[in-house]
This record gives structure tokens, C-alpha cells and sequence, in this order.
């Protein structure tokens, strides 16, 4: 039996991202502007409920093309808060336009934005040894760095909660469990 991350469950979607993705290094600019938005949609929601939506959020947002979305006006953004694959927060998909100017600054600045994201951990994934689900902190030094220095570029909802979510989805910190097979596997 595969000994996983106790907050996988049982839900086939959920399983799925914790075995194929959760955690996993990224180092192309389209997938971390995608958990960018995603991770800010979420907010006070759960995500699996963002999971779900994340075939309607690749349609509605060009496929997390940043540089389509920068552009969006606001009769994109009426469409978009009609639009019931996502979720219909005005903040939210304010920041994601709001996030996608950011994030071209950020890229015309360092040549990539995953230049500029990794090194908030020194360029290299940081390994945790948590025992248990429960010892995982919501937030850490380094994303609050991230999240205070993404706030100074003009990026929306990216707090340090937010950031620690974005720097486990991309694998830029390992927290599966010690007892989870996909710690071992990203080692």
C-alpha cells in the first residue's frame, strides 16, 4: 500500500496532484504564473474546490499566457466575473490582470520570473522532515520575504500563506511528509 501525505484523501483529483505535481521542482514561467493565480483564487477557499475549477481557469486565462493576460480590459473582466468555471471574486481576477503586469515586469527584470522566485530559497528546493501533516507551518521566513517583496512590485493576493502554497505547489520547499513516497522521490 503508497503511504501518501495524510491530506491527499481519497479523492481522485486530489491524489492525483499530490502524486504528480504537489512538490515537484518548476522552473517554467507559464506553470508558476499559473500557481500564482491559482493560489491567490484560493483564498479562503478550499483546493480542492480550486483543483476542480482548473480546467476553466486555463480556458479563461489563455492558458496563463501572462503577457494575454496583462492585457485583459475591463469588459474581459465583466466576462470573466460571468464566467462559472472560475471563481467570480472581483479582487481575485483584478489581481490576476494586476499580477500578470507584475509578473512581466518581474520577468523583463531578472529574464525569468523563476530566475527571480527561486532565489527565496537559495536557488535550490529546501528539504523538510515533517513527521506529520500537522507540523507543517501555514507560513515561513521565506515566504514572508517572497510574499514582502512580491507586495513591493504591485502584486495582489500573495500573502505569506499564499506564498508558503505557491513555494510547496512548485516544489520549491519538499513538505511531504518523511512517511509519504513522494518524499523520498524529490530528494
Amino acid at each position: 500500500m503508497t503511504t501518501r501525505c495524510e491530506w491527499a484523501g481519497a479523492d481522485p483529483l486530489y491524489v492525483a496532484y499530490h502524486d504528480e505535481e504537489w512538490g515537484v521542482p518548476v522552473h517554467d514561467d507559464r506553470l508558476l504564473f499559473e500557481f500564482l493565480v491559482l493560489e491567490g483564487a484560493q483564498a479562503g477557499l478550499s483546493w480542492i474546490t480550486i483543483l476542480r475549477k482548473r480546467e476553466g481557469y486555463r480556458a479563461a486565462f489563455d492558458d496563463f499566457d501572462p503577457a494575454l493576460v496583462a492585457q485583459y480590459d475591463e469588459a474581459k473582466i465583466e466576462a470573466l466575473l460571468a464566467d462559472p468555471g472560475i471563481v467570480r471574486n472581483r479582487r481575485k481576477v483584478e489581481s490576476a490582470v494586476q499580477n500578470a503586469k507584475a509578473f512581466l515586469t518581474v520577468q523583463a527584470e531578472f529574464g525569468s520570473f523563476d530566475e527571480y522566485v527561486w532565489q527565496f530559497v537559495g536557488e535550490y528546493p529546501k528539504v523538510n522532515s515533517w513527521r506529520s501533516w500537522k507540523e507543517i507551518p501555514a507560513q515561513t521566513p521565506e515566504s514572508r520575504a517572497f510574499s514582502k517583496d512580491l507586495v513591493s512590485r504591485g502584486f495582489k493576493f500573495v500573502g505569506p500563506t499564499i506564498c508558503y502554497a505557491h513555494m510547496q505547489a512548485t516544489g520549491m520547499v519538499n513538505d511531504h511528509v518523511v512517511g509519504c513516497f513522494r518524499h523520498r522521490e524529490l530528494l
